[in-house]
């Protein structure tokens, strides 16, 4: 199954990699160190993050090391970026409305 950038970070435990990795890299046992599940169920997560390019791997000796990869990131700042005008626009709007409110309780 392919999955995208959406579906990758749609999960909270792989949204928690990421946060992890966006602050060094890391192997899998030391990412799996920060969470209660198992560390196949991890290396499932981890797998579908670098399916979907969100985290690169380098190979380090016998160390595989995990990196965050921002670039990827962009996908999803693109495509908020598109509606972020529309709500910012309808938040002046209520916010006008309801100062309108107020002002004729007043």
């Amino acid at each position: 199954m392919r999955r995208d950038v959406f579906q990758a970070i749609a999960d909270p435990t792989r949204r928690a990699i990421l946060a992890l990795l966006a602050i060094q890299a890391m192997t899998p046992n030391a990412i799996a160190e920060h969470f209660d599940s198992s560390r196949q169920a991890i290396s499932k997560h981890i797998k579908i993050l670098t399916e979907c390019q969100l985290v690169n791997q380098e190979q380090s000796g016998r160390e595989i090391h995990y990196h965050f990869n921002p670039q990827k990131m962009k996908e999803v700042d693109t495509w908020v970026t598109q509606f972020r005008a529309q709500w910012e626009s309808r938040f002046d709007q209520l916010d006008e409305l309801l100062k309108n409110q107020n002002h004729k309780q007043s």
